[in-house]
């Protein structure tokens, strides 16, 4: 008999008859003779329609006052979702964040969860029952309700996991797992059967959005073995767990890419020491977040510096290098909103050469220019022009034998 956490999406619980069928499907494995605790999000849409309910009487509302609001959605859904099991025959008891006592810290709409007290979650499922908690909320020391940020009931569902030393942590969503790369962009991208949690790491940070980062960034620390799967097809979806020795690795497990890059250039600047630091201290002070850097240094002795922002950071990142570029007496300024980054991961990188090589020749034969390459030990990554993103994805999918039936 195992104990399972699993969490169901806003879009899982959208309505009664998808919170009827979540019950089918716990009563279900409760049968199997599985114990289980259940982590729910608001039902889709209601966390937007509360906040535009604080928007109404505040264009920025205290943030204290917005997590007592924003976490009542999952409060709705634990107790419809716990009828609804009782409907079935099947025990059941809801909680909110902070009855299960999610310890969290006091930085309200994105609070970071510090302990969790598994007492009354293990007396419950010791009697026979099906604990339901509210994701996404806990409580700081002050007794003050917090939220977790968005996304962060995979966050709750991994966390209970940990606590709890459960044997899996179940992320039911609307997709059925983790693909190659997004299946609208390649029709034959593959699920995977796993992915190591530094794979899924990188996918999450490289756009795709499948799981919170932070989630797995908890599942990794505490090495929860983490389940992603469809609430509304049958399958075995896809687990991410460490790697295996033993364990071969595919030499690439998927391509990502983000659509929300800019690049910033300033070119002539006298090549001397610190210059780095004032083009991007300005930059970190207002709070823009720097991806790729490129240096490169002329025979004149001035050296052009690049590097890639969110696209919506774009036009106050330019403003800043502009003034910064004046004061050090640089030759230009330009940037480009027009780019994409896409990026190769796999474990299998670390063991194989060349893989560089067949990424760049795969994308020359398409005729796709590269504006800069990024490198770490499982993770390859280039900024091109947008216009070439689904050219660029498609072609790499298939260089690297990722497509379906191969």
């Amino acid at each position: 008999m195992a104990l399972i956490v699993q969490k169901y999406g806003g879009t899982s619980v959208g309505s009664l008859e998808r919170i009827a069928s979540v019950a089918e499907k716990v009563s279900a494995a409760r049968q199997a003779g599985h114990d289980l605790v259940v982590v729910v999000s608001a039902m889709s849409g209601e966390t937007d329609r509360l906040i535009r309910l604080a928007k109404g009487i505040d264009p920025q509302p205290n943030p204290r006052e917005l997590d007592v609001l924003i976490s009542t959605g999952e409060q709705v859904t634990i107790a419809l979702l716990s009828m609804a099991l009782e409907k079935h025959g099947c025990p059941a008891r809801s909680y909110t964040g902070a009855q299960v006592r999610i310890l969290t810290d006091s930085a309200f709409n994105k609070a970071r969860i510090l302990e969790i007290d598994a007492q009354r979650m293990r007396k419950d499922l010791a009697e026979g029952r099906v604990v339901v908690v509210a994701g996404f909320q806990g409580v700081d020391e002050q007794g003050n309700i917090t939220t977790l940020g968005r996304g962060g009931s995979d966050t709750t569902g991994v966390a209970l996991a940990a606590a709890l030393k459960a044997d899996e942590c179940q992320i039911y969503t609307d997709v059925d797992g983790v693909y190659t790369t997004d299946p609208r962009v390649v029709p034959e991208a593959r699920r995977l059967d796993r992915i190591t949690y530094e794979e899924m790491l990188e996918m999450a940070s490289l756009g795709a959005k499948v799981l919170q980062i932070r989630s797995v960034e908890f599942a990794s620390k505490y090495n929860v073995p983490l389940r992603v799967l469809s609430s509304f097809t049958e399958g075995a979806g896809t687990l991410i767990t460490s790697e295996e020795e033993g364990m071969e690795q595919a030499l690439i497990s998927g391509i990502a890419f983000n659509r929300d890059e800019a690049k910033l250039t300033v070119l002539g600047v006298p090549d001397q020491p610190g210059v780095a630091y004032r083009i991007l201290g300005p930059i970190a002070d207002a709070n823009i977040e720097v991806d790729m850097i490129v240096q490169n240094i002329a025979e004149d002795a001035t050296t052009d510096f690049t590097f890639t922002v969110h696209r919506n950071d774009y036009e106050k990142a330019l403003h800043i290098l502009r003034a910064t570029a004046s004061e050090l007496g640089a030759r230009e300024v330009s940037g480009d909103s027009r780019i994409v980054k896409i990026s190769l991961v796999g474990v299998g990188m670390r063991s194989h050469a060349g893989i560089a090589s067949t990424m760049f020749q795969a994308l020359a034969k398409e005729g796709i220019n590269i504006r800069m390459i990024s490198t770490s030990e499982i993770k390859i990554s280039v900024v091109v022009d947008e216009k070439y993103l689904e050219l660029g994805v498609r072609a790499l999918h298939s260089a690297f034998g990722l497509d379906a039936g191969k």
